[in-house]
């Protein structure tokens, strides 16, 4: 008996859908796991996995889109000043290589020490702040960098960490006080003052408003009562009214950035420069190496306006990674605070949410001063721009991330292998 054609071509595509659907459902099935893997800390740790290796992947990333730019962006001013195009590149790559360094060490760090040496931390903090006044180095009217030998440090970075430790560790000590008492919730606002006044005598606004929105955000995480945020916002905003009114430099700034074009060629010059470079880049860019505001149109290409040069480079769709990459940065970092805290690890959980408001708050500010979004403040794009101190203690950050990461996982297994334990004694016992 002859089987028809057209049977044949039914069969034959009913089988093809029962391989090709099966396939293609298991197919986006592990795209959206994987994606949401991305994202997610819940996930119960695998043999062998014993940290979040998408932390190491995204500083890596952001390591190396850095190092690109800051050599397309630095050629010029670096062939000028010191007769070498490459001048601050090799130094970027030794910034990178002594991060991953002092990383290697770091990671080896416990995060009860931390916790136990934070007020010494933050004391060593205040140190710096003090000795960068006495003998520090004056760039571009600021007084902001120590230098030892070969090596310069901006004393404002550290300082910034060891504070967001210490407040991590007060607010473990002092939770109920600060959701209950005015002299609780008052006391991390006075050592913030302290900070924000030595910061002033640099001078150096942008860091004070950094640690000022990460303050006000952890001690909101905390549990804070919401009059006391009304008072604190109140206070904030109004001081640095005043910094800004009584300063006529900061005035300038803010002047200039409303409106730039008033002045293009003086005090809205930086900002003009930034602007024609976005508008320059439109949507897929002009190609890496070819902006022309590096040709020392545009000032501090390399540092604090890089994302200007990545704009004009790598158009829309590149600012767009970088955003990418940084968000999701920050969101692993709150998603694992909320574990730390779910999990009864207060330290680690609110230290963990000072590092995301900390990296989210000053990439969108240098994104947004670079973009006429905010006043220029003179804040390094996180893990990109150019800038020995930045790279080392924002790597230092991720590294203590990915340690927060480690413990929690190991206190799972550690868990699970002591259930797995009782219940096979209590099989035995049965037996």
């Amino acid at each position: 008996m002859k089987v028809p054609s057209v049977a044949i071509k039914e069969s034959e595509q009913q089988i093809d859908q029962q391989v090709t659907s099966p396939f293609l459902s298991t197919f986006s099935a592990a795209i959206v796991t994987s994606v949401f893997k991305i994202f997610d800390n819940e996930s119960t740790p695998k043999s062998g996995m014993v940290f979040d290796r998408g932390f190491i992947v995204l500083a890596l990333v952001m390591y190396m889109i850095g190092l690109v730019m800051v050599a397309s962006s630095s050629m010029p001013v670096a062939e000028r000043l010191f007769n070498n195009p490459f001048h601050f590149v090799i130094r970027h790559a030794i910034y990178i290589v002594l991060s991953l360094g002092i990383a290697g060490v770091a990671l080896q760090i416990p995060m009860a020490w931390w916790q136990k040496n934070s007020s010494y931390l933050l004391m060593f903090g205040i140190f710096l702040l003090v000795t960068v006044l006495l003998i520090g180095r004056s760039v571009n009217g600021s007084t902001r960098w120590i230098v030892l030998g070969p090596i310069t440090v901006q004393a404002a970075e550290p300082a910034k960490l060891f504070f967001f430790s210490y407040l991590a560790a007060y607010l473990v000590r002092r939770r109920d006080q600060v959701m209950e008492d005015w002299k609780g919730f008052a006391k991390p606002l006075i050592i913030f003052a302290v900070l924000a006044g030595l910061l002033l005598r640099q001078p150096d606004l942008g860091t004070i408003i950094v640690m000022f929105v990460t303050t006000f955000g952890l001690l909101f995480l905390a549990g804070a009562k919401l009059w006391q945020f009304i008072s604190l916002a109140s206070v904030g905003v109004f001081l640095l009214s005043l910094l800004a009114i009584f300063e006529p430099y900061r005035w300038r700034r803010i002047t200039s950035f409303l409106d730039p074009w008033q002045d293009p060629f003086g005090s809205g010059y930086q900002l003009t420069q930034s602007l024609m470079a976005y508008g320059r880049g439109e949507f897929f860019g002009q190609g890496l190496g070819n902006s022309i505001q590096k040709l020392e149109y545009l000032p501090e290409a390399h540092t604090d306006f890089v994302m200007a040069v990545l704009a004009e480079e790598l158009g829309f769709i590149g600012i767009a990674l970088i955003l990418a990459l940084s968000m999701v940065l920050v969101f692993k970092a709150l998603m694992l605070g909320k574990k730390a805290i779910a999990k009864e690890k207060f330290f680690e959980g609110f230290f963990a949410y000072a590092i995301g408001i900390w990296v989210c708050f000053q990439a969108a500010v240098n994104v947004g001063a670079s973009a006429g979004i905010v006043p220029t403040k003179g804040l390094t794009m996180p893990l990109i721009s150019y800038g020995g101190s930045s790279m080392i203690i924002m790597t230092l950050a991720v590294v203590i991330l990915i340690r927060i990461d480690h413990e929690l996982r190991m206190q799972s297994i550690q868990a699970t292998s002591s259930k797995r334990k009782t219940k096979k004694v209590e099989g035995n016992n049965v037996k």
